[in-house]
């Protein structure tokens, strides 16, 4: 059975999302639950919050009409930082976070610019992770450069709610339509400007000449710039140019510029962004408001930061003296309070079996005492049978005996046993505002587990086989606050079974954007390894400088005094005891200082329940300050319940499951589903020999408009600052860095072994075409046979000088002959010239090619983008015509193309073609 990549990728809409946990929901045309969070950061300013209102208020309206009176704002919070005053008009947020919010409110890093932009990497239809705002964008006015603040939210919204995505394209601003103009990227074409090159400033005034076309592309020159007229009569598009006063709507299918080379036709196979938008959930029972009346204005509450609270529930039932558990579990609570939690913090714990014990009240973490109060009391033994509702309760009478409220507490609930009266609780935790992080342990935890962390917005963890996937769980379950320097960093975690009298040798990079408050931990099962570490300068600690635990949990750790020195660090551990143990090393450390901005990565699940044979992708983001890191080694770990592991190679090519190249965002497929149940994830970036480098230009921002046209006179903006080619990327220090993407639920899997095949190769998405001489030279980045892995098994290259012919006809377009072409393993760049036979190549001419990839099993993918590729001999005249205009250099030749191409098209859509362009 051929099953379409389309459909299962339609389907997987539907599922959970991962790890991000938007509160927002929509009821009775209304968004309620938004979060719009400020940055510790930011200097105190009232203005910004009322800006951040009026924004909003804006935005409602103008969303009303955009999307013909379905869903407006009705419901904000907005989170103050724990940095600004109190005030009485502030509540107590509850699962509202500065990590979890829809909008963010923080400085740009290395001050380039304050272009707003959406952190969107899904795939057609899939939500973004947040907006991103700077304060200098709330508190200036930028009306002329990007329109009003409440138009520029819009455009955003659309992109983090319905994924969307932009119809300009700044890397490639033109392209030849099939009317054989010059057009800008945009949607719609009833847009109109002029195109030209800025010679010579001063002030707001230039001395502009008409574009010329390059020699190689037949394009426009590089530094041709598009300039809008002020006055428009076209009403779209929101995802090209929210600034003109005409725009206020999205381009429909009637409207919408397939041909554009942007975003939105290559990640939405040209569909328009109208029609994604109504196939959201979001719309699917929205139906437009009655009457003429405008949508109430949003209500805001205004919500401030507390003191971090987090009480430990950790399960002492029977089942954890299997396997080790209390043991592991002692483990990784002793490393979460002595290295995770961050200093201020407030936290308490309680043990559970069939009843509860409130061990520790809130306490203050200010120093060693206060953890070595909680951790004496972690238990010693594992008896009785599982009440997770009684471990729950107790954890909030803990934070309310100690004068705090529930509202915005953190729970840490870790169990491995089942209980069938988990639900009878849900009520009161929804009602408690706490937010709950779930760690099941073990493939017989409570199925009804996630629940908890899903309704209030936690972090759910699986670990079972991984020795350290515990504590890879609780070093993710760091403050949501945004203070990233005051968060744990994972720099090494490492398991290994190591024989009798056996050395375990390593190595830890540690770069200067990290080595405060660093710890090296090691533990073991059997007896204690002899420990050598040696840092970069050649200073030894061994063994005796480690500190033993008390309570006999097997663990030795060592304080890096001071600041750790910036290099690579070496370690090796021998096994002394003749039988092989298991031995771990944990590596973490925090910020270098308060201003340094650490590199940190992320990691998540495209959604966090997936039905076979739904595909999912593994998403990791590695990043300095809000920029991406590029070219390191990113390698995804899933294990599944059995213990079963798969490692993925993650990527960021532009290509299969990768939206957009080098933006520090690396993804894969998943498909290698080994049974039902829970897996887990967990990530490794790392990078060796300098070849890291940190790019300057953040992907995805908001059109800068350089002026516009009035009155027939270019009128500027004031100037966008530029990151010059020469610093475009800087180079980053050899790091490591380990976490933790949380857990996923797999349901629907046949066993292993026992599948056939039924994900077809992936969709090419990067095609290129030119013309050389008398052929075509094709480049794309090659498929797997199963969407990103392996290799295909062929290819089919289609060619028309038809557009249509191949977006509606693929099939029935002349076939290129590809017998010579082997495919080459997914992700290779893949390269290809034939002769187009029988088509004649002259001076003008255009071709459109098409592929699809073949899997043995006969699967095909989805048809890929359409790429142009156009004989071009350069004109003798200077200068070409201004947009939308014919280009008068084509030779007759082009006349007879464009009309055989018009009977063509209208002879195989004449039933469904009005008309051609």
């Amino acid at each position: 059975m051929v099953l379409s990549l389309y459909v299962v990728l339609f389907l997987a809409l539907h599922l959970l999302p991962g790890m991000k946990s938007s509160m927002v929901n929509l009821n009775n045309n209304g968004y309620d639950g938004i979060v719009i969070a400020i940055n510790p950061g930011v200097p105190e300013d009232e203005k910004l919050i009322q800006n951040i209102k009026e924004m909003v208020t804006e935005a409602s309206t103008y969303l009303f009409h955009a999307t013909k009176r379905r869903v407006y704002f009705r419901n904000v919070s907005i989170l103050i930082p724990m940095t600004w005053k109190s005030k009485s008009e502030y509540s107590i947020p509850k699962q509202e976070s500065y990590d979890q919010a829809d909008v963010i409110v923080a400085n740009p890093y290395l001050k380039y610019g304050d272009d707003p932009y959406t952190l969107q990497y899904g795939q057609c239809g899939e939500r973004g992770q947040y907006i991103h705002f700077t304060p200098n964008f709330l508190l200036t006015n930028n009306l002329p450069i990007y329109g009003s603040r409440g138009r520029v939210f819009v455009h955003e919204w659309a992109h983090l709610r319905w994924g969307i995505f932009d119809e300009y394209n700044v890397d490639r601003p033109f392209y030849i339509s099939r009317r054989n103009t010059i057009e800008a990227t945009r949607c719609s074409t009833h847009i109109t400007g002029i195109n030209v090159v800025f010679k010579e400033c001063q002030g707001s005034s230039c001395i502009t000449r008409p574009c010329r076309r390059d020699s190689q592309t037949g394009l426009y020159e590089a530094k041709c710039t598009f300039i809008p007229e002020k006055s428009q009569t076209a009403r779209d598009s929101i995802m090209f140019v929210q600034s003109i006063d005409s725009v206020t709507e999205f381009c429909t299918a009637k409207t919408h510029n397939t041909e554009a080379p942007n975003l939105q036709n290559k990640m939405c196979s040209s569909r328009s962004t109208w029609d994604v938008i109504m196939d959201s959930d979001d719309f699917q029972n929205a139906s437009p408001m009655k009457g003429t009346d405008p949508p109430p204005h949003p209500t805001f509450s205004l919500l401030k930061s507390k003191q971090r609270v987090v009480c430990l529930v950790l399960d002492k039932s029977g089942s954890m003296s299997s396997e080790d558990r209390l043991l592991r579990m002692n483990q990784a609570a002793e490393l979460y309070l002595i290295q995770i939690i961050e200093k201020g913090s407030l936290v308490g714990m309680v043990t559970f079996e069939s009843l509860a014990t409130i061990l520790n009240y809130l306490t203050d973490i200010i120093g060693d005492n206060a953890y070595e109060k909680i951790t004496a009391n972690l238990p010693r033994e594992a008896s009785g049978g599982t009440s997770i509702c009684s471990g729950l309760r107790a954890g909030f009478q803990a934070i309310i005996h100690s004068n705090q409220s529930t509202s915005g507490s953190e729970i840490i609930l870790l169990t491995d046993g089942e209980d069938d009266q988990i639900s009878s609780c849900f009520e009161e935790v929804k009602q408690s505002g706490a937010v709950i992080h779930t760690i099941a342990l073990g493939p017989s935890a409570a199925r009804e587990l996630e629940t908890l962390s899903n309704m209030t917005g936690g972090y759910r963890f699986y670990a079972n086989k991984d020795i350290n996937g515990l504590t890879d769980a609780f070093s993710r379950i760091s403050s949501r606050s945004g203070s990233i320097t005051q968060q744990a960093i994972q720099l090494e975690s490492k398991a290994l079974n190591i024989t009798g009298r056996k050395w375990l040798n390593g190595t830890v990079p540690v770069d200067s954007t990290v080595g405060n408050d660093t710890f090296f931990v090691v533990t073991w099962t059997i007896q204690k390894p002899e420990i050598l570490l040696q840092d970069p300068k050649g200073t030894k600690y061994e063994t005796s400088d480690f500190r033993v635990d008390k309570l006999n949990i097997r663990s030795a750790r060592l304080r890096i005094p001071g600041i750790a020195e910036t290099g690579t660090w070496t370690y090796s551990l021998l096994n002394k005891h003749a039988k092989s143990q298991m031995l771990t090393v944990t590596m973490t450390t925090r910020a270098r200082s308060p201003t340094t901005l650490p590199v940190i990565a992320t990691a998540h699940m495209s959604r966090s329940t997936t039905h076979y044979p739904s595909p999912m992708i593994v998403y990791a983001q590695v990043s300095q300050g809000f920029l991406p890191v590029l070219g390191i080694n990113v390698t995804a770990i899933i294990e599944t319940e059995d213990g079963h592991q798969v490692i993925l190679e993650l990527w960021d090519n532009g290509a299969g499951a990768d939206t957009v190249k080098n933006d520090g965002i690396y993804s894969r497929y998943f498909t290698e589903y080994h049974g039902n149940g829970r897996y887990s994830l967990k990530v490794h970036a790392q990078t060796r020999n300098n070849m890291a480098r940190l790019s300057l230009r953040q992907q995805n921002r908001a059109m800068y408009i350089p002026g516009y046209i009035e009155n027939g006179k270019i009128i500027l903006n004031p100037p966008r600052p530029e990151v010059k080619d020469d610093v475009s990327e800087a180079k980053v220090e050899d790091f490591s860095r380990l976490t933790s993407g949380g857990s996923f639920t797999v349901s629907g899997a046949p066993p292993a072994g026992s599948r056939t095949p039924v994900f077809p190769p992936g969709k090419i998405t990067d095609l290129e075409a030119k013309v050389k001489e008398d052929h075509i030279q094709l480049s794309w980045t090659a498929p797997g046979n199963v969407l990103d892995k392996g290799k295909a098994n062929s290819y089919i290259i289609r060619i028309s000088k038809c557009f249509l012919d191949l977006q509606e006809d693929f099939d029935n377009a002349a076939l290129v002959n590809t017998t010579s072409l082997i495919p080459k393993e997914a992700g290779s760049i893949e390269n290809f010239e034939f002769k187009p036979e029988p088509f004649k190549i002259e001076n003008g001419t255009k071709f459109y090619i098409a592929i699809q990839a073949i899997h043995e099993a006969n699967l095909t993918s989805e048809v890929s983008n359409i790429a142009q590729a156009t004989k071009f001999i350069p004109p003798q005249e200077s200068s070409v015509p201004a947009l939308g205009t014919k280009i008068f250099a084509t030779s007759l030749a082009i006349w007879g193309l464009a009309k055989e191409c018009f009977f063509v098209c209208i002879v195989k859509h004449h039933n469904k073609v009005l008309f051609i362009f």
